[in-house]
């Protein structure tokens, strides 16, 4: 058979271009669904196996959880406790799925995290019926599988931080922007808008990363006016500003004395928090109270953060190649909405990720995943079936092994993890890459065993971390996927330390199969782990009082609550550098016979970036007025003698 060195296709109307390949090709083949099912059975196994080894995960959120499960008002603010003193510093979205769980379950490690894990199959899922729409089931059988096995995606959907339910959010609202894109509909556009700001409603401002992209490529690609475009897009930004603001307007005008102090800002204000500690804070690194940041704090920032260190290994492994593919769908494609979409997504969130100047961490990278497996499936796809093009045989080819390359780098900083590996990776590439370049004379046999190396090439690495990562235990409020690697802490940046303090915690260890290597950091500022002394001493008469115990930030404060299971006040928030509450309103509480113990030696009261100091006032004024007892190894200040 001759092969042609066309570059471009015949150009085709926008509404026939855009129009779904399942529609056009008549319905799915034979193999599809058992496929779909063997791919959503293996992300579950994978997602759900040895899930309680990690306990209560993110503890912060955890105990959220818990008194989401206990107080009404608590589930609907985000609070930290149940007597709902201050809320977690983000938006209640995700809390508001794990607090109905242990409302329902009760509280347990699997009722906290077993719903990330039923998020994670539901967006593997719902990413291949994009995919799959309008570029075919093999495209989104591909699309999903690079999903479910990317290490950070992994390590979120066993986890209880909010990307889990964000990934989810913005997947369906690409949906409804494809969907929008067939037919000029307005109601799919609102759709996809309500998904943005429910998406808000999860991680704030992260969400709106993909409006550009999604504004984009209805305003380029949609089968109607102008006008009429231009107006819908209103339409879906007022839809993107009800499905948030809802709530935010409920916090705004609700007065401060009958909610809880808003988490995370320095005013008890909605409003700042948005657009501060989490808003642009996070692009300039002024994030008052934050433990670091600022000055290079989270790392050296550029275009190489994403792939240096523990974080190239989070999620960059297909990232060249999404690059790539993305670049020749726009050519080849005839349907080219869904490469604006998703290249859109994946080029302003790294953008953003690589030169924001606060907090950064390595698990942020999860927000690349959907946007990289859509990219890498519909790649794929569009190229191999113009295989009968040289050019498109070449960038096939050579993205195969350009990806065995970037595989063999990212294995190769983790020395001691089945050292076999990197090299298997990189044989398979390259023959894998050549029985492309060749398919068009090789039978069907040594084509699918051409299409298995390349597929072993490409998935090989990130399929290995993914099972390292569920095979390892992560707690706290900072962790990473996959074994532990030279150059990387963890922290984002590849390679700087820590700003402020923390303990380490989760351990290391796991391995997917034997052979050398631990497992990635298991966490770091975990929840402290309570003695049954402790425990008991809190319990006791604890229905006298609002609060059984105070300490000096919510990583602090959470261990002892779920412990327990009974209301803690965190002071000071997550950080502990909220100014809550004043030492005036500490001491009245305890007037009130409001709080039974103070649990000392705890916190990051006083913390840096301008924060409150107030943590540290009200230690010191514990400390000088009452006098400490040691019950389980923990220090308590009884604060009713």
């Amino acid at each position: 058979m001759t092969m042609t060195a066309t570059l471009t296709p015949p150009a085709a109307p926008p509404a026939a271009s855009e129009a779904p390949a399942r529609a056009r090709a008549g319905g799915n083949p034979a193999w599809a669904t058992p496929a779909l099912v063997a791919l959503l059975l293996a992300t579950g196994v994978l997602y759900l196996w040895n899930l309680s080894a990690s306990g209560w995960g993110n503890a912060f959120y955890a105990a959220a959880a818990q008194a989401g499960g206990d107080s009404w008002k608590a589930w609907f603010f985000g609070s930290s406790d149940a007597s709902n003193f201050i809320t977690v510093d983000k938006t209640p979205a995700a809390l508001w799925i794990t607090g109905l769980s242990v409302r329902i379950f009760g509280l347990n490690s699997w009722s906290v995290l077993a719903p990330q894990a039923l998020i994670g199959v539901a967006t593997v899922w719902l990413l291949y019926l994009t995919v799959r729409r309008w570029h075919g089931p093999a495209a989104g059988l591909l699309a999903g599988a690079v999903l479910a096995s990317t290490p950070v995606a992994t390590l979120m959907f066993r986890f209880n931080n909010p990307d889990a339910l964000l990934m989810l959010l913005l997947v369906a609202g690409v949906y409804g922007v494809l969907r929008a894109v067939e037919r000029g509909s307005t109601w799919w556009l609102l759709f996809a808008g309500s998904m943005v700001g429910f998406g808000f409603l999860t991680k704030m401002l992260q969400a709106l990363l993909v409006v550009p992209a999604f504004g984009l490529a209805y305003l380029l690609f949609a089968p109607t006016g102008r006008v009429r475009r231009l107006v819908q897009l209103l339409a879906a930004g007022a839809a993107v500003i009800v499905s948030a603001g809802w709530w935010v307007a409920i916090v705004s005008l609700t007065p401060a004395s009958w909610r809880p102090y808003v988490g995370g800002s320095q005013t008890n204000s909605i409003l700042e928090l948005t657009l501060g500690y989490n808003g642009f804070g996070r692009l300039t690194g002024n994030e008052t109270g934050s433990v670091g940041g600022g000055g290079g704090g989270w790392g050296a920032t550029g275009w190489s953060r994403l792939l240096d260190g523990a974080t190239g290994g989070q999620a960059s492994w297909l990232l060249p190649a999404a690059l790539i593919l993305a670049a020749a769908g726009l050519v080849w494609s005839a349907r080219k909405a869904a490469y604006v979409v998703w290249g859109g997504w994946l080029v302003t969130t790294a953008l953003v990720f690589s030169y924001m100047q606060g907090i950064f961490h390595d698990y942020y990278t999860v927000a690349l995943a959907p946007a990289i497996g859509a990219l890498v499936g519909m790649g794929a796809m569009t190229l191999w079936r113009r295989r009968a093009d040289l050019y498109a045989l070449l960038v096939l080819g050579g993205t195969v092994a350009i990806t065995a390359v970037w595989s063999y780098i990212l294995l190769n900083r983790a020395t001691d993890f089945h050292p076999w590996l990197r090299v298997a990776v990189l044989a398979a590439g390259a023959l894998g890459a050549a029985g492309i370049l060749l398919s068009q004379q090789l039978g069907r046999g040594l084509r699918l065993a051409a299409a298995a190396l390349a597929l072993f090439a490409v998935l090989g690495g990130p399929v290995a971390y993914s099972l390292n990562t569920a095979a390892t235990a992560h707690t706290g409020s900072i962790v990473t996927a996959g074994p532990t690697v030279a150059g990387g802490n963890g922290f984002g940046g590849g390679g700087r330390g820590f700003p402020a303090g923390g303990n380490f915690g989760g351990g290391f260890g796991g391995n997917f199969g034997g052979g050398g290597g631990g497992g990635g950091m298991g966490g770091l500022l975990n929840a402290t782990t309570p003695s049954s002394e402790v425990v008991a001493a809190l319990r006791q008469d604890s229905s006298k009082y609002t609060w059984v115990a105070a300490a000096v930030g919510s990583n602090n404060a959470s261990g002892y609550q779920l412990a327990g299971q009974l209301p803690v006040m965190a002071i000071g928030g997550f950080n502990g550098s909220d100014p809550a509450p004043s030492l005036a309103q500490f001491q009245q509480y305890v007037r009130e016979g409001k709080i039974h113990y103070f649990i000392g030696g705890s916190g990051l009261g006083g913390r840096s970036n301008g924060g409150s100091s107030v943590g540290a006032e009200i230690a010191a004024w514990v400390q000088a007025n009452y006098t400490a007892t040691t019950i389980g190894g923990t220090t308590l200040y009884d604060l009713t003698t």
